[in-house]
């Protein structure tokens, strides 16, 4: 299993690699060494090693998870008042906006996640990720096809925001609701071969006239 602390554990930087095969854990940490860093620390200050502690026993406290459930649904759910698409039930960390519902005029491989994404950020501020086509619909030969689902994730920064917070992401996503249908898909100017979602550059299609 792989876990990132960055996440759930409260912690900057940092995770961690667990095996049930020793002969492969050697390996690993062999490859470790060489790489980044002794198994002990993995090239983490030692301010980093005692977050990740501590965020272990804070992440696991009853009033803790009963908070950041909570304030997720929070978000969810007055999204879906609003009639944005979301996905159910909503988790611990993030709500994931479905994006393809949201701007079904456009084509998959126009990016509709990408489209919303950008959206958002240009209407309020409000940074976001696509999980859909363009991270997933590009294959090793070239080739590409829609993602079975392209999606919007809203990650909540845990012991960030306050509720006058959410509030506004959500006024903001409303804003951007009221107009999806006007929204153009994008192409990609550039993209690499691997991991295209981090680094690929995208252009606006232009709008068809009526």
């Amino acid at each position: 299993m792989t876990m990132s602390a960055k996440k759930d554990p409260l912690a900057n930087i940092g995770g961690w690699l667990g095996l049930d095969d020793d002969s492969l854990a050697e390996r690993c940490r062999n490859l470790e060494i060489l790489t980044d860093g002794f198994p002990t620390y993995r090239g983490l200050a030692d301010r980093d090693l005692e977050a990740i502690a501590q965020g272990l026993r804070e992440c696991i406290g009853d009033d803790y998870l009963r908070y950041r459930v909570r304030s997720v649904a929070y978000l969810g759910e007055a999204l879906e008042s609003a009639g944005i698409p979301v996905v159910v039930p909503f988790g611990g960390h993030a709500v994931f906006i479905d994006a393809r519902a949201m701007l079904a005029h456009l084509d998959p491989l126009h990016y509709p996640g990408q489209v919303l994404a950008c959206a958002l950020y240009l209407e309020g501020g409000v940074r976001a990720c696509e999980i859909g086509t363009v991270m997933f619909g590009l294959h090793p030969d070239g080739t590409e096809t829609p993602a079975a689902m392209d999606l919007v994730r809203l990650a909540m920064p845990r012991r960030t925001y306050t509720q006058s917070h959410i509030d506004y992401v959500i006024e903001v996503a409303a804003r951007v609701a009221s107009r999806a249908a006007d929204l153009p898909g994008m192409r990609i100017r550039s993209q690499p071969r691997q991991l295209r979602h981090f680094t690929a550059k995208f252009a606006p299609l232009r709008r068809r006239l009526r």
